[in-house]
């Protein structure tokens, strides 16, 4: 399950009670938190593609705690081409 950033699910992470923390690429504040199963990846890509994004992809980083930080970069659609 996908967890919006806010001050409880912040709380959560800072325990260790969550095992990822979203990021999106070009923003250092977290856009949420999950617990790393194959299904909130699965809703990662559902989430980007209905936002516009052609390919969205996911680079895995591991900590030293056990727990990662997963980066979204999702490229193609939105707006943000230049038009003449």
């Amino acid at each position: 399950m996908i967890y919006p950033h806010d001050n409880r699910s912040q709380t959560r992470w800072d325990r260790g009670e969550l095992q990822v923390q979203l990021v999106q690429a070009g923003n250092p504040r977290p856009i949420g938190f999950c617990d790393g199963t194959a299904a909130d990846e699965a809703e990662l890509h559902t989430i980007a593609q209905a936002e516009g994004a052609e390919t969205a992809t996911i680079q895995k980083k591991l900590l030293k705690t056990g727990r990662e930080i997963w980066t979204i970069v999702g490229t193609g659609g939105g707006a943000g081409g230049s038009e003449d």
